[in-house]
């Protein structure tokens, strides 16, 4: 048996959201929907903007692979994350936020000076999640974060599609790929955000490579980079380069593909008020679902549940009391 069922790595970030109108986002030449990187003046004057015109809702750690790896984590998985946070206050704050909740990481007392990256998550009423991120020191990500005795001893080694931006970051994510395919650990992955696929096409392609072992996206995310029009067309190209995947379909459920078959899990009818972190919360929820030996029906059963409550929120995490609940209503 393995010592950790997930090995993670990716952007350590805290997330600073707000409740805006569409309006904000026309004036001030921002496109909704999507992720962009912003440098760390621009962003602290929007920032002061937002705060000033809207008021901060929450503070929280994030990043898209901390997410999922702090869900699976409170379910109940063994888990390890890399990432890279400044010796500033919003890196107290984040390890606050991940290291008092059962992840082991590569961080320690002692970190560079520098700033911590910071994400501003906006959420209109639709609850569309719309995000201007600033990476700071998660841009110098490399193979210098990798813990190499932890994703040997992991079942699964796993990022996010964001770290396609750092040059650095992407080596760090090939060669954590490399290790693990030499130490017959799994590689799943998610696109993150369809800004990756249609603006950083070229390094999603490299860190698919020559094939994944699991792969998570929405069906936006599929279409792009399938080029495909619709989700049966997309979910063929998939085959040929994910052993297993599954496509998130927003209120429509999810379809999963285990390497022989299709089959569709139900969406939970909430009232959403933010989607920042549900797609995260799905990946977290349904990769625990298959370190306990779930079948995919039953991970996404688990994942489905997790991401309506999320959503149904402020903030891309969960409690962890809310985690057991979940557990409990299904009868796991």
């Amino acid at each position: 048996m393995k010592k950790y069922d997930v090995y993670g790595i990716g952007n350590a970030l805290v997330d600073s959201e707000f409740e805006v109108d569409d309006r904000f986002f026309i004036d001030s030449g921002i496109e909704k929907g999507f992720m962009t990187l912003i440098d760390e003046d621009k962003q602290q004057k929007v920032f002061d903007l937002l705060t000033d015109r809207y008021g901060l809702i929450k503070r929280a750690g994030g990043g898209s692979a901390a997410n999922s790896i702090y869900a699976m984590s409170q379910f109940g998985a063994k888990t390890f994350f890399s990432c890279k946070v400044a010796n500033d206050e919003g890196g107290h704050f984040y390890v606050n936020e991940l290291g008092q909740h059962n992840v082991e990481t590569n961080l320690s007392a002692e970190r560079e000076a520098g700033t911590t990256g910071r994400c501003l998550v906006m959420v209109t009423p639709d609850a569309e999640r719309t995000m201007l991120t600033s990476l700071g020191i998660s841009q110098l990500v490399s193979t210098d974060e990798l813990h190499y005795d932890a994703i040997s001893a992991s079942t699964y080694a796993y990022t996010e599609g964001y770290l396609v931006t750092s040059p650095s970051a992407k080596t760090a994510v090939l060669e954590l790929k490399k290790h693990a395919k030499a130490a017959g650990v799994k590689f799943a992955m998610t696109f993150s955000d369809p800004a990756m696929v249609e603006y950083f096409s070229e390094g999603i392609n490299e860190f698919i490579g020559d094939g994944v072992d699991l792969l998570f996206c929405n069906e936006q995310e599929a279409k792009l980079w399938s080029g495909a029009d619709n989700l049966d067309d997309a979910c063929k190209a998939l085959e040929g380069k994910a052993q297993q995947f599954v496509v998130t379909l927003g209120a429509a459920g999810a379809r999963l593909f285990d390497g022989q078959q299709y089959s569709n899990v139900a969406a939970h009818k909430v009232k959403a008020v933010d989607t920042n972190g549900a797609g995260d919360m799905f990946s977290g929820a349904f990769m625990y679902g298959l370190s306990k030996g779930y079948d995919f029906k039953t991970a996404g059963e688990i994942a489905s549940l997790a991401s309506s409550i999320v959503v149904a929120q402020f903030g891309p995490r969960l409690t962890p009391e809310q985690h057991g609940e979940i557990l409990a209503r299904l009868g796991l």
